[in-house]
């Protein structure tokens, strides 16, 4: 009887011992995952000099391609044509939502990045430095495209000028870059739209767009793609139809999205 006492009290204290060090353990562990957490956030955080540079490799791209597509159709005798030029740029921002969006948020527009700032979405502080990111990026590939087809011939011109007059222009401006920047804002800010398809949606809508106004005004919609063009080839005529049109369609765009807010659960099961 003393040995199975002897040994109900061994047993006791193994089990005892063995539950301190599970929970010595577990509180090791628990110390350690704050620590995991917040080097995981490090590592998987985005600087702000490399939301810069995207936005610089984005824009670049998006000119270059957009606008070679002008210059190609030119040389060409119209092999492009103009609805081959207005799927280059619909596809070009597509791709480029999908392989940038989520280092800088894809703006690679001086207005986009205005209306975010504005709505609210985007901090004040660094609207400069996407604003020259953009700009910059705009002339560099103006520039690149001037080296490779020519100097400031009037037949290879490739940036936007009013084809009528400067309010027609001026309006059509800002109408499609409000839809632009609606559309914008339902796919990419709305946590309630079906994800995915963003940058699908926002390369149509741009597509759409030029189909529209591009005849007439061009379909900028985006100072940064008039304004790289401009200081490259020397053509300032309407450039502020450029900035003020798409600024201010852009900006009313968001805004008008922001009616349609309604708090965290879809509009379906909103009881009316």
């Amino acid at each position: 009887m003393t040995s199975q006492m002897i040994d109900s009290v061994d047993e006791a204290t193994s089990s005892m011992e063995e539950g301190a060090a599970r929970a010595e353990s577990n509180a090791e562990e628990q110390r350690e995952t704050p620590s995991s957490s917040s080097d995981k956030d490090r590592s998987c955080s985005v600087l702000f000099y490399q939301k810069v540079l995207a936005e610089i490799f984005g824009t670049y791209f998006l000119i270059f391609a957009g606008c070679a597509s002008v210059v190609v159709n030119l040389t060409t005798k119209g092999v492009v044509t103009f609805p081959g030029i207005c799927v280059v740029w619909g596809l070009a921002v597509t791709a480029l939502v999908y392989s940038l969006g989520h280092v800088s948020g894809a703006h690679f527009n001086p207005a986009v990045t205005v209306a975010f700032a504005a709505s609210g979405r985007f901090p004040w502080k660094h609207v400069p430095a996407y604003l020259s990111a953009q700009v910059l990026a705009s002339t560099l590939a103006s520039g690149t495209l001037k080296l490779l087809f020519g100097g400031n011939k009037r037949e290879l011109f490739y940036g936007t000028v009013p084809a009528g007059s400067d309010l027609q222009s001026l309006v059509l401006e800002f109408i499609i870059s409000f839809a632009l920047m609606f559309v914008i804002s339902g796919v990419a800010t709305d946590h309630r739209a079906i994800g995915g398809f963003s940058g699908i949606v926002v390369g149509a809508t741009v597509l759409l767009n030029v189909l529209i106004a591009g005849p007439t005004s061009g379909a900028s919609m985006n100072p940064a793609r008039t304004l790289g063009p401009a200081i490259v080839l020397d053509q300032w005529r309407g450039i502020w139809v450029y900035i003020l049109g798409p600024t201010a369609g852009t900006v009313a765009g968001a805004a008008a999205y922001n009616l349609l807010r309604v708090g965290d659960k879809p509009v379906r099961e909103i009881n009316t």
